[in-house]
């Protein structure tokens, strides 16, 4: 039953992910979700459609601004507020469509509307969310993906994701799932230049 409900969540959050390669982030990071769900505990009820909402609003930003609102060169970081107040109301929207649990929607809300912006989690929850967003950016599609955004050779961003684990992950989980990925980016870096030779 449940499986399902995320199926109808997942479709009705699609049209809003085709921009910033939020299709791929959203999918990897769900895996992530899961992951850090079975290690660390907490209510999946929540946690799944936080994390397959918590980037629908970056529909509502225009594409020119991406850049500016968030990552290494970001100039205009109050435009990643808007991406989580427009997130709430088109998640609102999909959740009461398919009559989720009003008090679920309720955290669910408050997740996504500070998932970036808000510093101190306020739940388990939050924190699995917040991992779960971030955990993406050491797979090897979201190393790739941003990689190539934010134009840094390969030792750059290695050096970005090694400098970053403190400050970004709040799980112990998040955090040794984040090193065994850069272990696994680093193997992909040896196997792609053993191959060139």
């Amino acid at each position: 039953m449940t499986k399902k409900i995320y199926e109808r969540i997942w479709a009705l959050a699609k049209p809003y992910l085709n921009t910033r390669k939020n299709d791929i982030h959203t999918e990897m990071a769900t895996r992530c979700a899961y992951l850090l769900l079975e290690k660390e505990g907490g209510e999946e009820e929540i946690v799944i459609p936080a994390i397959i909402l918590h980037d629908v609003g970056w529909k509502k930003v225009p594409e020119e601004l991406h850049l500016k609102a968030f990552g290494p060169k970001a100039t205009m970081p109050k435009v990643r507020r808007v991406h989580e107040v427009e997130g709430v109301k088109i998640a609102r929207e999909i959740l009461e469509k398919i009559n989720y649990d009003q008090k679920k929607i309720k955290e669910i809300l408050r997740i996504i509307e500070g998932h970036d912006s808000r510093k101190e989690p306020i739940s388990l929850n939050d924190k699995l969310v917040k991992d779960a967003d971030k955990l993406w950016r050491y797979s090897k599609e979201g190393f790739q993906i941003n990689r190539k955004r934010y134009e840094h050779t390969f030792e750059q961003y290695m050096e970005r994701l090694r400098s970053h684990l403190d400050k970004w992950f709040l799980t112990e989980s998040g955090k040794e799932t984040a090193k065994q990925e850069i272990q696994n980016r680093s193997k992909d870096s040896r196997d792609d230049q053993n191959e060139s030779s």
